[in-house]
């Protein structure tokens, strides 16, 4: 089917495993990261993608190459949401000094906001929306999140309403012309 999208987050890095949040900071996967990576594979295999698109950082495009589609396509608005003076801590370390935090509901200082996010994830959408069949995305946690969010009509902030573990895939599509979630972090 035409407008519909199958989302593939990246397999375990160290950070991912420690809990620390990771937009920039380019990782490689780990070797059982590697492992999972190439499981995703086997999933994809037998369906036909209009377009193949991956994050420009390395653990994204490790992924999409293990998994069989070593020319994805490179699309800077698939980049992990920034978490700027956040980056390379854990939620535990931050909410030392803000009790309660989440990225959703708090943001980061320094990093992107969520109508940065949402910009970036409706360029990603209409792209999906105009793709003649279709389109497989390997991208991260939280960007892969909002943009189910913005696939479904609700706020990127809502991305937290749906859990993603590494080496996931995803499947977005339609129930008629209602857009919903077809398959979650499997």
């Amino acid at each position: 089917m035409a407008d519909s999208a199958f989302l593939a987050r990246h397999g375990p890095t160290e950070w991912s495993v420690s809990g620390q949040h990771t937009s920039r900071t380019d990782l490689p996967l780990l070797p059982e990261g590697e492992v999972l990576a190439r499981g995703l594979a086997a999933r994809l295999d037998g369906t036909t993608f209009a377009e193949v698109l991956t994050s420009p950082l390395r653990r994204a495009r490790r992924t999409a190459e293990l998994a069989g589609f070593p020319d994805a396509e490179v699309c800077d608005d698939l980049t992990e949401w920034g978490y700027g003076d956040y980056e390379g801590r854990t939620t535990a370390q931050i909410r030392e000094d803000v009790p309660g935090w989440t990225l959703w509901t708090h943001g980061c200082p320094g990093g992107e906001s969520a109508e940065e996010v949402t910009a970036r994830c409706d360029r990603v959408v209409g792209r999906v929306r105009a793709a003649s069949g279709p389109v497989l995305v390997f991208a991260h946690g939280h960007v892969l999140r909002a943009l189910a969010a913005r696939w479904l009509g609700l706020p990127v902030t809502d991305g937290r309403l749906f859990r993603l573990d590494t080496a996931t895939l995803s499947e977005l599509g339609h129930e008629r012309e209602t857009p919903v979630l077809l398959r979650w972090n499997s």
